[in-house]
This record gives C-alpha cells, structure tokens and sequence, in this order.
C-alpha cells in the first residue's frame, strides 16, 4: 500500500515548484555610493551621496532580480564645504533642476551561483544611459541582530560625465571618464 519514493521521484515531484524572488530594503547606513575622478592628472578627488533608498528583489535559484536605487545628488559630500557647493551647480550635478540620480537595473548575469553584473539604466542630469556594474563580494547571510537575511556586496562601474551633459573642465581639470563605486547591504522585507 505504501511506495517508498526514490530520488528520482522526488525529483520529479519537486521540478514543479519554482523559486519564489526576495524583495530586500537598501540600508542606507551599509549601503555607499561613491565616485573617483582625477584631478589635473596628479591626484584622485573622491565623493560620496551620503543620502540614498532603494529596493533589491533576487530570486537566486531562478538567477534573475532587479534593482531601483535613488540617490539624492544635493547630499554630495566630499569634505570641503567649497568644492561641494560646486559639484552641486550647475557645472556639474545641478542639483536645483536635478535633485535625485536613479539606477534602475533591467538584468542580472550569474556565474554559476555567483552575482557578476547588473545591467541597468542610469538617469542622471535628466539624461538616460546605460550602466553595467561588475560585482565583487556579493553575498547573503543572516543577520544576527536584524534577526533576517541580508544580501549585499561590492558594484564597479566606470562612467562618461559628458553623455550626461556634465562636461566642465573636460579634458584638463578632470578627464571624462569617472569610476563609480556602490557598496549596498539591503535586508529582507
């Protein structure tokens, strides 16, 4: 009357139920948008956006997600009261016509079980362009104090200001080309 049931039919029984995707929130306290740009060609100036949320849904055995991340462009901070005011103008990030950038990912490409990059789209200046951030790091792990799990890891990009409008002190100030570093933790919803 009973059947013992084999692997295989296991298997079978289980190739049915399909993966369900994890919705995470961005914690704005682990998660770091920064940015690295040479200056004259002797030193690297480097700033953050200290103010930023988003959303992150994975779904890891189906190997697909999605990412909306908004940053606040008026929080660029780089520790110098005078360049900061700069960066906020016109000149660079207007951020009285353009007070938010947005990423907005449209795929996430894995190796084997490993995160390796996220494409997306990138608005910044009102201007749209696509991003490709490589990955490095990334890994979910539950949280010992938050009591659920969180995913997050290390993103690189490099980007071209002038397909952004941004082009003051092109190429002599500071070349076109400007790396873009986002370190993100996000905690399951």
């Amino acid at each position: 009357m009973f059947k013992t049931l084999t692997a295989a039919t296991l298997a079978i029984a289980f190739a049915g139920v399909q993966a369900e995707p994890a919705s995470y929130a961005v914690d704005p306290a682990h998660t770091f948008v920064t940015w690295e740009a040479l200056h004259f060609g002797t030193s690297t100036l480097r700033g953050r956006f200290d103010k930023k949320e988003g959303k992150v849904t994975i779904d890891r055995a189906a190997k697909t997600g999605s990412v909306e991340i908004t940053i606040d462009t008026t929080s660029i901070s780089t520790g110098t009261a005078p360049f900061d005011t700069h960066l906020k103008s016109k000149d660079f990030f207007n951020v009285a016509e353009h007070p938010t950038a947005k990423f907005v990912s449209d795929k996430f490409v894995f190796n084997g079980d490993k995160l390796t990059e996220v494409t997306g789209t990138l608005t910044l200046l009102g201007k749209s362009n696509p991003v490709t951030l490589k990955a490095t790091n990334f890994n979910c792990y539950d949280h010992p104090m938050l009591k659920r799990e969180v995913c997050g890891g290390d993103f690189e990009t490099v980007l071209v200001r002038s397909q952004y409008g941004m082009g003051y002190g092109l190429p002599k100030v500071s070349p076109d080309n400007v790396r873009l570093l986002v370190q993100i933790e996000a905690a399951k919803l």
